[in-house]
């Protein structure tokens, strides 16, 4: 077969369906095993090992054995980047103040005409698939990558691996167990290999749950009529004292403290427990509305949200969204570079929402675009990412997902790495979420953690962390501190009597910010303050606990909260704190007049004004209590309420009635397992949260206008 067949068989791949893909291929498969092409022949021949490209699970993780050889997966090949020795340093002109190309952006088409992959690197390698029986599912436009589809057998082949499978935590996962093996001239192009293992990137939403089932409270229906708030916006009442008793005997239980949450028998609109903000609310809370009244409010700029799924009710329930909450029509478009979205995920159709509705609130009239991908895969995902930044759809990409860093395959991670750079290059600031269970020692065993969130841990990614927020009843702050949740039952279900739970259940950590030290990634220049040689995270923070959270309209259905049709319920996570962040950056930008690249290398030092600083928040008032029993007294201090503690002194505390399971609990907030808050930057909240209009003006004059 001749090398413009192959040239217009790729073109197949990128224009149309994977159907006509896949038989195109099978055309080209069986004229290379009749002609004996040259890639088939190199089969005896000696292959290039693609280095590191195994994940580190493998040696330490129980083997289950090898995977169903028939079962059909996809695996993707990244190329190499032409000129990857110069890209780097190109890289850093740009963000460099003293360097004559600081901030002088390259267009995507220069980018691609520089630094990409040719069509002939993806001719030798549909050529090398098709010589090993696996059939081209898509090529990128840009020649990143080439997606092909075969059997675990027909890929274990090709590539020299044997693919198994492996238990880690609980979890079952498919891993090649050693590096693979390309033979032939496709082996010099190929930086990484996806697919091999079916890790994936979760989305970093957290509900505020029973814990004890783990299951949300179900969302409220939203009839034709009202428009406004619908949780109570005071999150923090006053002291109180509660005393639990045994059917009228012992033991008998007092507490006395803070005070979370709205009453369960709370039906008012406005105040349904326990709590969550509106748009509204928060514009105040963080000083935005001037900012909106100054005419910055994302006019001309794009919002770009990368998920896996989607959502099949996104545009009505965006729409009805911006409609309660009083903003702007929405502006949303929905791209599925795939040419599927099959919208059958409900938890990543939460992520979805969540992502636009929130990207939406806070900046109101920017266009949102949301970039689907085909599934939450690891090369699915970046594909989504790539096709964002090959097209520029905006100066700003809010990602809310992300996977352990420590058990992900290091060939991949230089490779989502080199990608993000590229967006920086184009003045694209991709952001990140840090994730929802601190130092990730609660979800996975050693040497697994504790470990922290990939890509927040690129040093050209922009990586979100969470925080605790209490308003006033003006809607004005009043704490802030970093994101973390221990949670202590200390009584039964009202069905149970509300009898004292003796002693009290310490249920541990529950939920809180990611953050901490790379494992694999160097300090970039701009966390040069920051102790050690690795990459810290987060380079700053926003609202994401859950208890604390938002009010988001989702289909019933989609979301999985309920029957079909509109409803409202509180959502929070990191994912809450990305896309809020996201939004704040295209309003920077529409400040600024320009992109201003990515958005960690412009966050620190700023002045104080710009940025507040959360550090750890304690209250006198912390729950204490005493249960008198026949044998005597047990007094509990507010640290034996609320333990592990670990490295946490500083800590707000309050009684708990969950309208969830009727059950009282001590819930404390700034308890986020080994990660501390603290006076400048920290682990859990990085540099802070920004400040409104002082924000934008510090970041405009950082930029340099």
């Amino acid at each position: 077969m001749r090398r413009q067949d192959v040239r217009r068989l790729i073109k197949v791949c990128r224009l149309r369906t994977l159907q006509s893909c896949t038989v195109a291929f099978a055309g080209l498969a069986l004229a290379i095993l009749l002609v004996g092409n040259g890639a088939a022949q190199s089969a005896n021949g000696k292959g290039r090992r693609i280095a590191n490209n195994t994940p580190r699970f493998v040696q330490q993780a129980e083997n289950v054995g090898p995977e169903d050889s028939s079962k059909v997966i996809e695996v993707t090949f990244w190329l190499q980047q032409n000129k990857q020795n110069t890209l780097h340093p190109l890289v850093q002109q740009l963000y460099q103040k003293d360097s004559p190309r600081y901030h002088h952006w390259l267009t995507p088409a220069e980018l691609n005409a520089s630094f990409a992959p040719k069509e002939e690197d993806t001719q030798v390698m549909a050529e090398f698939l098709a010589a090993h029986n696996l059939s081209v599912v898509s090529v990128s436009r840009n020649n990143l990558y080439v997606k092909a589809q075969g059997t675990v057998s027909d890929v274990q082949n090709a590539l020299h691996v044997q693919i198994n499978k492996f238990k880690i935590g609980g979890k079952t996962y498919r891993a090649n167990t050693s590096d693979p093996v390309i033979e032939g001239p496709a082996g010099a192009l190929v930086a990484a290999v996806g697919g091999m293992d079916d890790l994936e990137f979760q989305p970093h939403f957290v509900r505020p749950v029973d814990p004890d089932t783990n299951l949300p409270f179900p969302a409220v229906p939203l009839g034709p009529a009202p428009f406004g708030v619908f949780f109570e916006g005071q999150c923090f009442r006053p002291p109180e004292i509660d005393t639990f008793t045994t059917h009228g005997g012992l033991p008998i239980a007092t507490y006395q403290g803070n005070r979370y949450g709205a009453d369960i028998t709370n039906n008012q609109l406005g105040h349904l427990p326990p709590c969550g903000y509106s748009p509204s609310e928060l514009h105040k809370a963080y000083k935005l509305d001037p900012v909106y009244n100054a005419g910055y409010d994302g006019t001309g700029q794009a919002v770009v949200i990368v998920d896996a799924f989607g959502s099949p009710t996104i545009q009505e329930d965006s729409e009805l969204f911006s409609q309660v909450y009083g903003l702007p029509d929405i502006n949303l478009t929905v791209i599925c570079p795939s040419g599927q979205c099959t919208l059958t995920n409900t938890g990543w159709a939460t992520e979805t929402t969540l992502d636009v509705e929130w990207a939406h609130a806070i900046a109101p009239n920017a266009a949102i675009i949301l970039v689907v991908a085909k599934t939450n895969s690891f090369d699915d995902l970046n594909a989504a990412v790539s096709h964002a930044v090959t097209n520029h759809l905006g100066n700003v990409i809010s990602n809310s997902y992300g996977n352990l860093e420590s058990i992900i395959p290091q060939a991949l991670l230089d490779y989502t790495n080199q990608l993000i750079e590229t967006a920086a290059a184009v003045g694209i600031s991709v952001n990140f979420s840090t994730g929802d269970d601190g130092d990730f020692t609660t979800v996975a065993p050693p040497p697994f953690a504790p470990t922290v969130s990939f890509p927040a841990s690129s040093p050209w990614a922009t990586s979100i962390g969470g925080t605790s927020l209490s308003l006033k009843k003006n809607s004005t702050i009043d704490f802030q501190t970093g994101w973390g949740n221990n949670i202590t039952r200390i009584v039964n279900t009202i069905a149970q009597g509300s009898t004292p739970v003796v002693p009290p259940l310490n249920q541990g950590f529950d939920f809180g910010g990611g953050g901490g030290v790379s494992g694999y990634f160097a300090k970039p220049p701009f966390q040069n303050s920051l102790p050690g040689a690795f990459r810290h995270e987060p380079d700053i923070a926003y609202l994401a606990d859950p208890y604390t959270g938002v009010e988001v309209i989702c289909d019933g259905v989609s979301c999985g909260t309920g029957p079909a049709g509109p409803a409202v319920s509180v959502i929070g996570g990191t994912s809450l704190a990305c896309p809020m962040f996201s939004g704040l950056w295209a309003v920077a930008a529409q400040k600024a007049g320009e992109a201003l690249g990515q958005a960690a290398q412009l966050v620190y030092g700023l002045p104080p004004s710009a940025i507040d600083d959360i550090v750890p928040v304690g209250s006198k008032n912390n729950v204490s209590g005493v249960i008198h029993t026949s044998t005597g007294n047990i007094v509990l201090s507010p640290a034996q309420l609320v333990p592990p503690l670990e490295n946490t002194i500083t800590f707000y505390s309050a009684l708990y009635n969950s309208p969830f399971s009727t059950r009282w609990f001590v819930l404390s907030f700034g308890t986020d397992t080994s990660l501390t808050t603290g006076p400048g930057w920290d682990n859990v909240t990085g540099v802070g949260t920004p400040t409104g209009m002082p924000f934008l003006n510090a970041v405009a004059h950082a930029a340099g206008h």
